[in-house]
């Protein structure tokens, strides 16, 4: 009888997310099961159960994806599947925690793709500027762009501190270099952001973090965008479809442009499909985080 595609879904956290079930099922495989509560310290032996029961042939119809919130809880759960495997019984992991590697991904490649088309320059040695720089999709965008070039500030609402401890995080996971503040007043939005290039926005929903008074004060903003998709959105004046538009109210940039949430949606929605179908397709075991998601990304946008 011939074997069914099975995904395993760990997360550390009471559900797993239905967005990442339906996605995996859409992507080809035949049943997604999911383990809540999954701590560190359990995902080896989860992984080498997966793994030993069902042959060689069964583990080319096997994956694991691993969700949660923290960006560096998912890195280190990949790590311990990874080093759970016993080839030939190997299978491919996936790690998304709450779609940030994906989002984060498909953010800064279509930022990057304006930055070609409009200003022929990619991301290195821009001034980029990361609002909710320390959530799990800002500080996935952030160390994104780090790695290509960008001089990257992270920036918290409300604490340096958390700011900071995130900053030293990145550098001693990844081994970049990001600038951290906190922005609370639109006086303090407006100096960050008034000779930098690039704006990502990354807030929690729901929350506009640059108003039209505080964009006006940009002199060579040249691409924003915000993944903020529920109005408020996070930059007065972007509208959801925007993938180059004029961004209006950055009235002292010239030329500047902006990326809205739902044309960063769409790229992340094909990239996450994407990754899934590379997990139960490739000859050999892939593992995969938010770097292979802006390679294909790029690819993709």
């Amino acid at each position: 009888m011939p074997k069914r595609s099975i995904m395993h879904m760990f997360t550390p956290r009471k559900h797993t997310s239905p967005f990442d079930i339906n996605m995996a099922i859409d992507a080809g495989y035949d049943t997604a099961f999911p383990h809540q509560d999954v701590q560190l310290n359990d995902v080896a032996d989860m992984t080498q159960d997966a793994i030993f029961s069902r042959g060689p042939a069964g583990v080319k119809k096997t994956g694991i994806f691993i969700g949660g919130r923290d960006i560096g809880v998912a890195m280190d759960m990949l790590d311990a599947a990874k080093k759970a495997m016993v080839p030939p019984f190997e299978v491919s992991v996936f790690a998304d925690p709450s779609g940030a590697f994906t989002t984060a991904a498909a953010l800064v490649a279509s930022v990057e793709r304006e930055l070609k088309q409009h200003f022929k320059q990619d991301l290195k040695g821009t001034k980029t500027i990361v609002f909710g720089g320390t959530g799990p999709v800002g500080l996935a965008a952030a160390v994104i762009a780090a790695e290509q070039g960008a001089n990257t500030t992270i920036v918290d609402h409300f604490s340096l501190d958390t700011s900071l401890d995130f900053a030293n995080e990145a550098k001693r996971r990844y081994g970049v270099n990001l600038t951290a503040t906190a922005a609370a007043s639109d006086a303090d939005k407006a100096r960050l952001i008034a000779d930098a290039d690039v704006v990502l926005c990354a807030v929690k929903a729901g929350i506009q973090v640059l108003n039209a008074s505080v964009l006006s004060d940009a002199k060579q903003l040249k691409v924003a965008g915000d993944v903020n998709a529920v109005p408020p959105l996070g930059i007065e004046g972007i509208e959801l479809m925007d993938s180059g538009a004029r961004l209006v109210h950055a009235v002292n940039s010239e030329g500047a442009v902006a990326v809205g949430a739902l044309a960063v949606g769409n790229v992340k929605y094909k990239l996450q499909h994407e990754l899934l179908r590379q997990t139960l397709e490739n000859d050999t075991p892939v593992y995969l985080d938010f770097r292979n998601a802006f390679n294909d990304a790029r690819k993709l946008v």
